[in-house]
């Protein structure tokens, strides 16, 4: 099992060029070979591969020195971008040809095996320095890489740890069904329900005002890389308001239940409709089923994606279809005259839905709590 640990690091301004200059080269490295990819095959009709391409990048000189393993990474991402484009390509799916990275596009490289090393509050890496690192917890596992990413002027270390074998799996007591929505980003089947933060709609106006200021200012221009920092740094905060919010959600819910069971919507298809687009977008379902399955795993926990045909429309205690809109709140069998709140009602069907273990009537029909005020947080 895999995990990843992300620590904030803090670079002198020395440094810092040296960082900025070795993303460059990567990105030097990128773009040139996949340059030499593109010509093999439209000239010759053969293609290279990332063995060929590693074997010829030890050839380049540079006036920044690079440790060549991460210069052997460079190509393995170009590899994997090329995997990708045949892959899609098999599948049918729209195919995207690998892109040349332009400037600012490349933002991280990768130290794969050795290189780095943390020592006394400071981050050693071959070929760059020492460099203060804000480590806020402990890592368990073995350090498998290190990652060097810059996030508009911040930089950060990621490491990828191996844990070793999975935990096995609890014997499932306590289950949930959630139901994925824009009023409230979740309801569950006992009733309660999560509002969403909307940070992005909170953030609009400040946005715009940047945005705007930033329209204006000259191509190329000193003022222009300025401001574009700002518009950025909006972006940055939205996304890390977005993500604190979910990893804490998805904390609670895995301390809290065995099974966990969501819908498993087709979001790159809902986002289609631009009515419902940024309200999607910000609520970042996703994101929060991803987080909510890796920390599950680790806690040998179940996390279920079932079929979303009908949760809302069917009747979760006689399984009568009665059809409403979206702008239809409420939930009312004509047939059993069961009346609640459709969200719940959904919740309710999708943890019938769930194949894993027997479900757990706790959770169902008969003991849901509508005692539950509507955005409580238990964090």
């Amino acid at each position: 099992m895999r995990k990843s640990y992300k620590f904030r690091l803090y670079p002198t301004k020395e440094q810092e060029i040296v960082l900025v200059k070795t993303l460059d080269v990567c990105r030097y490295i990128y773009n040139e070979f996949l340059a030499d990819r593109r010509n093999a095959y439209e000239r010759c009709n053969q293609g290279l591969t990332t063995f060929d391409q590693i074997n010829q990048v030890k050839y380049l000189d540079f006036d920044t020195p690079v440790q060549s393993q991460i210069k052997q990474d460079v190509l393995r991402r170009l590899g994997k971008s090329f995997d990708a484009f045949f892959r899609r390509c098999k599948s049918g799916e729209k195919p995207g040809y690998p892109r040349f990275k332009g400037k600012d596009r490349y933002n991280s490289f990768t130290y794969p095996q050795s290189g780095f090393q943390i020592e006394d509050n400071k981050l050693k890496l071959s070929k760059i320095g020492k460099i203060k690192i804000v480590q806020h917890r402990e890592i368990e596992g073995k350090v498998k890489t290190c990652a060097i990413k810059r996030e508009t002027n911040q930089w950060y270390a990621v490491f990828s740890v191996d844990l070793g074998e999975s935990p096995e799996k609890v014997e499932p007591i306590a289950s949930i069904g959630i139901d994925v929505g824009l009023n409230s980003c979740v309801t569950l089947s006992n009733g309660e329900q999560f509002d969403s933060p909307e940070y992005y709609r909170k953030s609009e106006k400040s946005l715009a005002v940047h945005q705007k200021r930033l329209s204006k200012k000259n191509k190329g221009s000193k003022n222009r890389n300025k401001q574009r920092l700002k518009v950025a740094r909006v972006h940055r905060k939205i996304r890390n308001q977005r993500l604190d919010f979910n990893h804490k959600l998805s904390r609670v819910l895995v301390n809290r239940f065995d099974r966990i069971v969501f819908e498993d919507l087709s979001i790159r298809n809902m986002v289609k409709n631009h009515h419902l687009a940024k309200s999607i977008y910000d609520v970042a379902w996703g994101q929060l089923i991803q987080l909510t399955e890796s920390k599950a795993e680790e806690a040998g926990k179940y996390v279920e994606l079932v079929n979303p045909r009908n949760t809302s429309q069917k009747c979760s205690s006689c399984g009568n279809i009665v059809k409403k809109s979206l702008a239809v709140r409420v939930h009312k069998c004509p047939e059993c005259g069961l009346e609640l709140d459709r969200d719940i009602n959904a919740a309710i069907n999708i943890l019938n839905l769930c194949t894993v273990g027997t479900t757990d009537r706790a959770c169902g029909v008969t003991d849901i709590g509508l005692g539950y005020e509507a955005g409580s947080h238990p964090f």
